[in-house]
């Protein structure tokens, strides 16, 4: 499969705009493949390092089209193509993310089952399809709703990161998200 194009369908981008202000922010559920990418919509901004490439969509974008959708990432891998898309929204007053949260995880349980819960933060952990789904404060009386999902070679992905930086892929992919990051 390598060179042709995967479709990636992020609920928050690649639909109409307004199918895409009836979805809640930060989905990431439709991924179609993971691999070699040869084709995605041109990134607002771009951040390499070591073996990974992140494609960083500023709401508006092609995959930050949502109107509760702050950013989008994709990280593709060197050797392992598109390996995690992240997806963040905009910073929420402390009441609104409790509807959006529970929305989104309904869309998961749906999906794939119950989810592996954090009994401290309420963050919710998918382990058979790698989706990984948080709110966490972005400012005093702010949140912000972040979602993870990583494809089946992300693993060796991040140890090559490690060896050429010292520090796993998922630290990098952190600090895309800045200041009071999920």
């Amino acid at each position: 499969m390598e060179g042709k194009v995967f479709a990636v369908l992020l609920w928050f981008g690649w639909l109409s705009p307004a199918q895409a202000r009836e979805d809640p922010p930060g989905l990431a559920w439709g991924l179609v493949s993971w691999g070699l990418v040869s084709e995605v919509p041109r990134p607002s901004m771009v951040d390499r390092e070591a073996n990974v490439t992140a494609l960083i969509y500023f709401h508006g974008s092609a995959l930050a089209a949502g109107a509760d959708t702050d950013r989008g990432i994709l990280e593709v891998c060197k050797d392992e193509g598109l390996q995690q898309v992240i997806s963040l929204s905009r910073s929420l007053s402390d009441a609104e993310p409790p509807g959006r949260y529970d929305t989104i995880e309904r869309e998961g349980v749906r999906r794939h089952g119950r989810p592996r819960r954090d009994d401290v933060t309420g963050d919710a952990l998918w382990p058979s399809a790698q989706v990984f789904l948080t709110v966490r404060q972005a400012a005093p009386e702010e949140r912000r709703l972040s979602m993870m999902s990583r494809g089946p070679r992300y693993a060796s992905c991040s140890v090559a990161h490690e060896a050429a930086t010292g520090y796993p892929a998922a630290d990098h992919g952190a600090r895309l998200l800045g200041p009071g990051r999920p």
